[in-house]
């Protein structure tokens, strides 16, 4: 009797479960080959298979709002799968002029006033939460959980709280030690499966904060949001200190969509650098004219900027003669643009009141008659308090400003990106977010936004290293512009460096270093040395100052994520490749079969030196005649490169 009630006991339990657990909707990518299953049970779970391989299983996607939670014990209402096909031209291409968006959309709307949105393509997954409530909402947290199927080697960058630039070097951990306790990591995550990689990141972030997440130690990765600031006071002239957080991380309109979650899948390491992703999810610009932004380099006086040499016969620094030397280099070689960095003003709190050495009427009036434009820079709190200073740096004739150290991802701070932009656009002001979160949608929405920075650049110097930089292109580099400031001229191996302002320098070989200006996009492409470094290097000098900031086509002809990566870049007719190892030497071999048919075109090369694995500014150059088929064997030294252009 016992054993026939304890056997009816679990028939009823299996079938409660089972009344959640019978809902499970299916949807495949136009190739068939990866798919989603979502089941709806006590909560919305979701496997992807790809290839054949499952990489997630039992994934969660849900939000606890103040009053209920969005994906417990979900109720389907209505189902839809429409397939999509279209083409997108970006603006400012990044990788390709003209980008295919076809994927399988599947939407389920849920009882209860919300749906989950997939989008399913051939290379990735991306999914989303949409709100159709009244009035606002309050997200307490999100209860989105990435289950991997299993142990894999998880690429972060980790910071030690909330309160961070995004300019941590990466680490290598596994998924399965990866606790709790340990520190968290920020986006993007580069998932190392056995036979496929997943890039995983975040897309159209608005008024909400950036995702953040843990380690469970069970190959799960779990969110983590920062709580929204309601009560917060200055902080020295570049910061806040947070006084009182709420209890949410958001509160918002009820009814609006949330932002991407998406993930890159591939077997092939050179498709993360390929990634378009963000191009595929991006909202519609939101400036009418766009006729004003510019995209293009910039030289930069931060990191070098006293002038010397033969034709320097006034006293370096923060003054007139220095920048209108600055203004004659970028003016003599096609440079747009020279940034202003800290010292402009007499008082970073104050953007009106400019230092009288730097006489700033008067170099915009010179820059101008050169056909160069000014940017200058600020701390961001200078301009939250000061919002109006766009109006005015359009009466003076500023076209750009560097907004530094915001070093936060919170919902305030995310609108205040948002602000800033439209404001900006409004009085044709160009942005770089400079001490910035990585690039998630804005600069789409708000094309003024040129690049941010969220990386560990040259800025850094000596701690900049090629053996975190390898990453870059697979990882941070893969998800949108990247203000990385490179271009030193002085270069050392890692054991041999040494340098402090002004006379800073970079680790790795200097074509590692001239590699860099193909392989790190943005569309404020800073030259970080100074021009009269620059001038003793003509051939390195004409070679950076050629390469273009938004192209055509972009192709990997060679990589392995961490370890090295061999690109190839094409603007109209001209092809660019970059190249660039780790801490070891390496001979990679590649096909060009990048090429037109029928056509013998000039390749002009710079090589590591054969004395550049221990003095890393030995290069050569070279002239070679190729053509499509060729083979073409790329030797880099340790922290080496490899950098040409082929022209017709």
């Amino acid at each position: 009797m016992k054993t026939t009630r304890l056997f009816a006991f679990v028939l009823m339990a299996v079938a409660c479960f089972s009344g959640y657990a019978q809902k499970v909707v299916k949807a495949q990518s136009p190739d068939g080959q990866t798919s989603v299953s979502v089941t709806l049970s006590d909560r919305i779970y979701y496997d992807v298979v790809s290839h054949g391989e499952t990489l997630l299983k039992q994934s969660v996607i849900g939000m606890q709002l103040r009053d209920k939670t969005l994906g417990e014990k979900p109720v389907l209402r209505k189902k839809s799968v429409r397939s999509i096909k279209e083409t997108v031209t970006p603006l400012f291409p990044l990788k390709y002029s003209e980008v295919e968006n076809n994927y399988t959309l599947l939407t389920l709307d849920m009882k209860g006033g919300y749906a989950v949105e997939f989008r399913l393509y051939n290379d990735g997954v991306a999914f989303r939460m949409k709100t159709s409530l009244p009035g606002e909402i309050e997200v307490m947290e999100e209860k989105t959980v990435i289950q991997l199927a299993e142990e894999c080697d998880l690429v972060l960058q980790q910071p030690g709280g909330f309160k961070t630039g995004c300019e941590e070097n990466y680490s290598v951990v596994k998924s399965s030690e990866w606790k709790k306790e340990d520190r968290m990591t920020e986006l993007p995550v580069l998932i190392m499966g056995k036979n496929q990689k997943i890039l995983l990141s975040e897309f159209d972030l608005v008024s909400y904060p950036g995702l953040f997440l843990k380690g469970n130690a069970d190959n799960s990765l779990s969110a983590i949001q920062p709580k929204n600031p309601i009560e917060y006071e200055d902080q020295g002239d570049r910061s806040h200190r947070i006084l009182k957080e709420a209890d949410y991380i958001a509160k918002t309109n009820g009814t609006r969509t949330f932002p991407w979650r998406y993930m890159l899948i591939t077997q092939e390491d050179g498709r993360l650098a390929e990634n378009t992703m963000p191009v595929r999810l991006a909202q519609k610009c939101q400036i009418d004219d766009t006729s004003w932004i510019k995209p293009g380099q910039t030289c930069w006086d931060w990191l070098n900027g006293i002038p010397y040499g033969p034709d320097v016969t006034f006293e370096g620094g923060i003054n007139l003669e220095t920048y209108k030397y600055f203004v004659d280099f970028a003016s003599r070689n096609g440079i747009p643009y020279i940034i202003m960095d800290e010292g402009w003003a007499l008082d970073t709190r104050d953007p009106y009141r400019t230092n009288p050495k730097v006489n700033l009427p008067e170099l915009i009036r010179y820059a101008k008659s050169k056909n160069v434009g000014i940017w200058v820079w600020l701390p961001w709190l200078t301009v939250e308090h000061n919002m109006d200073l766009f109006k005015t740096f359009e009466e003076w004739g500023i076209v750009g400003t560097k907004i530094d150290f915001m070093d936060r991802q919170d919902q305030w701070m995310v609108d205040y990106y948002d602000r800033v932009a439209k404001e900006a656009a409004e009085h044709h002001i160009m942005i770089d977010f400079h001490g910035a979160f990585h690039p998630s949608g804005l600069e789409y929405r708000y094309p003024n936004v040129l690049t941010y920075e969220g990386v560990r650049g040259m800025e850094f110097n000596g701690s900049c290293r090629p053996k975190n930089s390898i990453w870059l292109p697979f990882i941070r580099g893969a998800v949108g512009p990247m203000d990385y400031t490179p271009g030193p001229m002085i270069c050392y191996q890692p054991e041999n460096h040494h340098g402090n302002r002004p006379f800073c320098s970079g680790v790795g070989t200097k074509v590692y270093h001239l590699a860099a200006f193909v392989l790190f996009e943005s569309h404020l492409q800073m030259l970080m040395d100074n021009p009269c470094r620059y001038d003793e290097w003509p051939d390195c000098r004409d070679f950076i100052t050629s390469v273009p900031v938004n192209w055509d086509e972009t192709r990997v002809l060679a990589a392995e994520a961490g370890q090295y990566i061999v690109m190839a870049k094409r603007k109209g007719d001209q092809w660019f490749i970059g190249g660039i190892t780790n801490e070891t030497k390496r001979e990679v071999e590649v096909t060009l079969d990048i090429l037109p048919e029928g056509k013998e075109l000039k390749m002009t090369s710079f090589v590591d030196g054969v004395n550049a694995n221990r003095m890393a500014m030995d290069y050569r150059v070279e002239q070679t005649a190729v053509k499509k088929g060729d083979k073409l064997m790329v030797k880099m030294a340790r922290n080496g490169g490899f950098a040409a252009v082929i022209n017709q």
